[in-house]
């Protein structure tokens, strides 16, 4: 049971501080959109969130080297608890513009890219520890994501009505707290990638930024990922800040049944998560991603645009969901077992930054487009550029080393640093 003890706290850390996050995911712009009355506005201060979220996992690698995976993992989780904590203090003593709201939410954004970076770089380390396949590992840590989706988009849905979005806000701020003590208590030094000579100081950091982009460059399979989910974030950001709260707002009337949606989308994410989880070896890598990522992506924005009732649109979300689920247990394992444990923060941090970058444009752009063409309309673009996003997968050769036994050779680290 102590081998597992790392693991199942790294898994708690993870699934408090996602129930947190996406509570703030529904509650934020929803404060914006009824306190401003402006879907553009809501797409700025969703841009002032993941711009620094998405420039910290790109640039922080070498920094998570140097300090260590464990201790900057804690130690965002306070930086987080402080920023978003401070938004419902000031809002409730009428003190919080939209620009300080922007900076609030920036610092927050920029701590949880720094922490996730961290977490899914101790991922390898506490499978090792708990004696566990990285398949499953990876399906555990992405279920335990999931789960807090599931949980968390409803019940905000309901808070907000119930306690106001200010105050959905500061759960968040606490699920952050949470999480930096369960990693603190749980999580052993040992779960940390071995340090090399950019970790030791004995490069510079540009020089162990330059390593993780370049092993990047070199790698075709995850380069082809990152730029897939370029296309795919940025959509599915518009859709989550800005065009599926509209829709509730315009269409449905309600907060709750944009929780409703998000939380029929995150039931059939860990119903499929747990699927993929549990047949993960016997299941083709690349038919079962691809088809996943077709089925999470377009039918939502279609059904948004097109279907009248909540019933049918729920329905497809959920089927939408199952899709999602099969997604990042495989691409964990594909990336766990191409880069080398000691590159990992970086190169990992390189994939997901590149495949965040347009994340902050998302909701700009849903912004502008709600304006120029109208709500339908823009569901509709949504759903057409996700439906093309999805057949890299089935066309370039590049991706047939998703399978076991292609490409690089698997090289985790046998011997984690010491405590």
């Amino acid at each position: 049971m102590t081998g597992r003890r790392p693991l199942y706290g790294l898994l708690t850390a993870v699934g408090v501080s996602t129930l947190g996050t996406r509570m703030a995911l529904l509650a934020v712009p929803w404060l914006v959109l009824t306190t401003t009355g402006s879907a553009t506005v809501t797409g700025i201060v969703a841009f002032a969130e993941m711009g620094p979220y998405v420039v910290v996992q790109g640039l922080g690698g070498p920094l998570v080297d140097r300090l260590g995976a464990k201790l900057a993992s804690v130690g965002t989780d306070v930086v987080a608890f402080a920023a978003f904590g401070a938004v419902p203090v000031l809002y409730d003593a009428g003190t919080l513009p939209v620009p300080l709201l922007a900076v609030l939410v920036a610092i927050g954004g920029a701590a949880r890219g720094a922490g996730d970076a961290a977490r899914d770089v101790l991922v390898p380390g506490v499978s090792e520890l708990a004696g566990a396949s990285i398949e499953r590992s990876s399906g555990l840590y992405d279920g335990v994501y999931r789960l807090g989706g599931l949980i968390g988009v409803p019940v905000a849905g309901l808070l907000v009505t119930l306690i106001s979005a200010a105050n959905v806000v500061a759960v968040d701020a606490v699920s952050f707290a949470v999480s930096a003590v369960a990693v603190a208590w749980t999580v052993p030094a040992a779960a940390q990638p071995p340090r090399g000579q950019q970790a030791s100081g004995e490069a510079s950091y540009l020089a162990a930024l330059r390593a993780g982009l370049g092993y990047l460059r070199r790698d075709r399979l995850l380069l082809a990922i990152a730029v897939m989910f370029i296309v795919s974030n940025l959509i599915d950001q518009a859709g989550g800040a800005v065009l599926f709260p509209v829709w509730a707002n315009q269409v449905m009337h309600s907060a709750t049944a944009l929780g409703l949606f998000g939380g029929a989308f995150s039931l059939g994410a860990v119903s499929g998560n747990v699927l993929t989880t549990w047949l993960a070896p016997r299941l083709p890598r690349r038919l079962t991603f691809g088809a996943g990522f077709f089925l999470a992506g377009a039918p939502r924005f279609l059904a948004t645009a097109l279907l009248t009732g909540i019933a049918p649109v729920l329905a497809v979300a959920f089927l939408s969901g199952l899709g999602a689920g099969c997604i990042n247990p495989i691409i964990g394992a594909v990336e766990y077992q191409r880069v080398p444990r000691q590159l990992q923060a970086r190169v990992l941090g390189a994939v997901g930054a590149l495949a965040y970058a347009g994340i902050p444009f998302g909701g700009l752009l849903a912004g502008a487009a709600v304006s120029a063409v109208g709500l339908r309309a823009a569901l509709i673009v949504a759903a057409v550029a996700y439906a093309l996003a999805s057949l890299p997968p089935f066309v370039f050769p590049a991706w047939r080393e998703m399978e076991r036994g292609r490409g690089p050779a698997p090289r985790l680290a046998a011997a984690p640093e010491p405590a």
